[in-house]
């Protein structure tokens, strides 16, 4: 008989997954310089990318959806790692190629978001997964928790990818395989 996992525990391993197995690795070795590196086109730098994602679990997940208040301006506060506000609203492409991100800083805000993230997936029952929210006013529409867990997953990926593609443009070993 398969052993089944229950959505919350499917999504905390997922969560780890591309956090730990996949995001993480990819940033393994960056430096400052290769960070804030500028690529052709309408990319951001690596650093950017990187801050993105730990602000929208930190600041969509923990303030947004819950309602609690983001690691960020709690225990991080003025000490996120990056040097500038992040925009909730506003152009996101400005910011992201005119922050100064430091890493290691930035480094332990993510593990901090992480972990606390995990902490409020795991205290969630998967009833409590069709919870509506109403994210219109960041552009996300209706949605329940079910539906932008997942979104979150896909933006950690999407963000992932970009930066292995940013490594690559700079001769670098993108992903860590």
């Amino acid at each position: 008989m398969p052993n089944h996992q229950s959505p919350i525990s499917l999504l905390r391993s997922q969560f780890q997954a591309v956090h730990h197995g996949w995001l993480e690795p990819t940033m393994q070795g960056v430096t400052g310089e290769q960070a804030h590196w500028q690529p052709p086109g309408r990319s951001a730098p690596i650093g950017a990318h990187y801050a993105h994602h730990i602000i929208a679990v930190d600041f969509l997940w923990t303030g947004f959806v819950r309602g609690g208040v983001p690691v960020g301006v709690s225990s991080f506060a003025g000490q996120t790692g990056f040097g500038e506000p992040y925009p909730m609203e506003g152009d996101w492409d400005q910011w992201a190629r005119s922050v100064r991100v430091d890493l290691d800083a930035l480094r332990q805000y993510a593990q901090a978001v992480y972990a606390a993230f995990d902490v409020q997936l795991s205290a969630l029952s998967d009833e409590e997964l069709a919870t509506p929210v109403d994210m219109t006013p960041v552009g996300l529409g209706q949605q329940t928790y079910a539906s932008f867990l997942p979104t979150l997953l896909i933006h950690a990926g999407a963000h992932t990818g970009e930066i292995a593609a940013i490594k690559g443009l700079q001769d670098l070993q993108g992903y860590p395989f």
